[in-house]
């Protein structure tokens, strides 16, 4: 980096807005690509956006810490923009009143089978105690992750990163998996990715339809109560 740039990026990463602005701008130009390649699931706004922050980063040398102290003003937006989710949910009502039962089943299922699947896989394959205690509850959304994390002696940093991976790669996969599937109904796909990838996945059900986003934002808040009940319970039965 020539000099005068780096004396310019020192002086601007001293500012809080610097993280903001970054942010912002990132998330621009990662959502204007995915647009001009006609909303591939490979490129996922998220994924770029993800991508292009840590390249910044990583070639300026920044601490991330520095970074957070302005985005966490974006992240402080996640609260109200999960609640803001329950007005399309609202509109779906009459039919989650019908579906009630076979979503509360398939919550059920889907919450155990995320916890036990990822335990064994990653035991599998060698991963320490910490970690898989880390990795358990990867399928909900980032703040509910940690604090499960941090109760059962997982790494609450590491869940965090794991969160954010599962629900780039759910949004990238689950879609055309479950059409590969069969599974055509868009209350059913919207209720799968939710419950699988969180947010990420949500957002990107919210592009498949109104239907889809809204039961996704259903699994996607039951899936943060239920496996806030049942990680302790299976992780201490598994460790």
């Amino acid at each position: 980096m020539r000099p005068e740039l780096r004396d310019l990026w020192v002086y601007l990463s001293t500012s809080p807005l610097l993280g903001l602005t970054l942010t912002l701008l990132a998330y621009q130009m990662a959502h204007a690509l995915s647009v001009k390649l006609g909303g591939h699931p490979l490129a996922n706004p998220v994924a770029l956006a993800v991508a292009l922050i840590v390249a910044v980063l990583t070639l300026t040398g920044t601490p991330y810490a520095a970074y957070f102290e302005g985005a966490q003003f974006v992240h402080f937006l996640l609260g109200p923009a999960t609640v803001a989710l329950a007005v399309p949910l609202y509109g779906q009502w009459p039919r989650l009143k019908r579906l009630f039962g076979a979503s509360m089943l398939a919550l059920a299922i889907g919450s155990i089978t995320s916890v036990v699947s990822v335990w064994f896989i990653a035991q599998a394959l060698g991963a320490t105690g910490q970690t898989l205690l880390s990795l358990a509850p990867k399928s909900v959304t980032t703040p509910i992750a940690m604090g499960i994390s941090e109760k059962i002696g997982g790494l609450p940093s590491l869940t965090a990163v794991l969160v954010i991976l599962t629900g780039i790669i759910g949004a990238v996969m689950a879609p055309a998996l479950l059409r590969a599937i069969g599974t055509r109904d868009h209350a059913a796909q919207g209720f799968a990715i939710g419950m699988s990838a969180h947010g990420i996945g949500t957002a990107r059900a919210f592009r498949i339809s109104e239907t889809a986003g809204a039961f996704s934002a259903l699994a996607m808040g039951l899936n943060g109560v239920v496996t806030s009940l049942v990680v302790p319970v299976i992780t201490d039965w598994l460790s």
